[in-house]
């Protein structure tokens, strides 16, 4: 696809490919998006394929990897994207794709430091699958001064317009929207990356329904260390990062003695405290909340009570895939070199049109 008929192009068929703190799994969803007077968008497939412990276990230890490790660990992460995106393609072999758009892994987010790594998005991606690919979306943003994240506003802002605000509970949460005439977006607060993280300690993979949050008390002393964190009084732009999770969450829960169930408990106050918060203060009502958060059904109890008001349902398709529906609306618009990244969400030095774009023939570039 050359840079001039890919502009001129109103419609097209491309798989996101997302994977997120939370180390669930890896999403692919395959969408349709067709230019019109606005854009459009149509989920036709989506699957979201869990990591095996193995690969758990490595992607949560990446941090302290040497890094002549961490390119081991890049090589072999790609690898596995490849084996998991080309059967899903062969899968659907009547439909014809533009590209694939993918986030990669994060495995470390500095970006006060100028630092950002995502794995798997290593050239030798495109040849693999014998597609083009849409990639490493967050370095060329930090790069320019930005945070490199959150990168969705812009898919907020051009796919679902219809909404006040796009609120995902994920690995962390983040927030978009409108304020005096810009998308405005930060994260929140951590949300299942540390849920996660404690209730693995009992052998389970996460908390379904909250419910065994809803059993323990909250902590008022942790709750106020947590809420006391200075990431909170900081002005937006700002994101955060495994690396602050470990240095200011967890080594704030692990200075009390407390038992699982009163840190899940008290985390789930501490989450729905700071994202009513943020809500209540920007009087944002009609939203849109997706990611895995949303079926933690008591997290989702206690925002209501704390936000005033009901928070409506939402599609379960889109909850699951949102973010890897528009990580491909991401490479849609790089492809037509138009700008996926804004300013006013990142804190970069201008708007722009971030990622890479790989071929299959000789790894050639195009960014």
């Amino acid at each position: 696809m050359t840079k001039s008929n890919s502009k001129n192009k109103s419609h097209y068929t491309v798989l996101g490919v997302m994977s997120g703190t939370s180390l669930d799994g890896i999403d692919l969803c395959l969408a349709r998006f067709e230019l019109q007077h606005s854009w459009q968008f149509q989920i036709l497939s989506a699957k979201t394929v869990p990591y095996s412990k193995n690969w758990q276990q490595r992607l949560g230890a990446a941090l302290d990897l040497s890094p002549q490790d961490l390119e081991v660990l890049n090589a072999d992460y790609t690898s596995l994207l490849a084996g998991i995106i080309q059967p899903f393609i062969d899968s659907h072999s009547t439909i014809s794709i533009d590209a694939v758009c993918s986030h990669g892994h994060t495995v470390f987010h500095e970006p006060h430091l100028g630092k950002t790594l995502q794995i798997g998005n290593l050239p030798v991606l495109a040849t693999y699958i014998n597609q083009t690919v849409v990639c490493d979306f967050r370095t060329q943003d930090v790069a320019l001064g930005g945070q490199g994240a959150p990168l969705v506003p812009i898919g907020d802002a051009l796919l679902f317009s219809e909404h006040d605000f796009c609120l995902n509970l994920g690995g962390f949460a983040n927030i978009s929207f409108e304020l005096k005439n810009q998308r405005i977006a930060f994260d929140v607060c951590p949300v299942n990356i540390v849920l996660n993280h404690y209730v693995q300690t009992l052998g389970v993979a996460y908390d379904a329904e909250g419910q065994i949050a809803l059993k323990g008390t909250v902590s008022k002393p942790l709750l106020e260390a947590l809420n006391a964190l200075e990431f909170y009084n900081l002005p937006p732009p700002k994101s955060l990062g495994l690396e602050w999770v470990q240095n200011e969450v967890f080594s704030t829960i692990e200075a009390f003695d407390l038992d699982v169930k009163q840190i899940l408990r008290t985390v789930v106050e501490h989450c729905a405290i700071q994202i009513s918060t943020v809500l209540n203060s920007h009087h944002l009502q009609n939203g849109l909340i997706t990611g895995g958060g949303v079926f933690n059904s008591f997290l989702m109890q206690r925002i209501s009570a704390l936000y005033g008001q009901e928070i409506p349902p939402t599609n379960s398709t889109l909850i699951e895939y949102k973010e890897a529906l528009i990580f491909g609306f991401l490479g849609v618009l790089k492809l037509r070199n138009e700008s996926n990244c804004l300013q006013s969400v990142t804190g970069a030095s201008r708007n722009h049109s971030s990622g890479s774009i790989y071929f299959p023939e000789k790894h050639r570039k195009r960014v």
